[in-house]
């Protein structure tokens, strides 16, 4: 049996920006439904606000989200980590081209550099206030993950 843990994401009116932001850094299959066409709603106010959206990238890769209704406030995201094998250098080249492309109007909280423990690690905090926190394993082979 497989499982996925998929994040999803709560934003105040900003998800379709938030979404596309984060399809240009992952990639992947982008949808995105709305108030009006989910709910029939008909408040120009909140009609074009994001019910669900998905951003499909790999099997296990799913990143959700939505603008909470109106009348409720988005909860906190929390920490969104991405973590290499330290078996494949793609998935090093992969990770850092996210952290490159997270970091864009990002506040970096712990630049992504070699970690006491050997794997290369950062954290940051994105132009819409999602915590992300990249682990680069060091490789087996090198014994660091350059």
């Amino acid at each position: 049996m497989a499982l996925d843990l998929n994040p999803y994401l709560q934003f105040s009116g900003n998800a379709e920006e938030a979404m596309d932001f984060y399809h240009s850094v992952f990639g992947g299959e982008l949808n995105k439904m709305t108030y009006a066409e989910g709910m029939s709603d008909d408040n120009p106010e909140t009609a074009a606000n994001i019910m669900h959206s998905s951003i499909f990238v790999d099997r296990g890769f799913l990143l959700m989200a939505s603008d909470v209704p109106a009348d409720m406030s988005a909860a906190e995201n929390g920490y969104i980590c991405l973590s290499s094998s330290g078996e494949d250098p793609a998935e090093d080249a992969k990770l850092r081209g996210y952290w490159e492309g997270l970091s864009d109007g990002a506040t970096v909280n712990q630049p992504l550099e070699q970690a006491p423990w050997g794997d290369y690690f950062g954290q940051l905090t994105d132009r819409f206030g999602v915590n992300w926190m990249v682990n680069i394993t060091a490789s087996e082979n090198t014994g660091s993950a350059q």
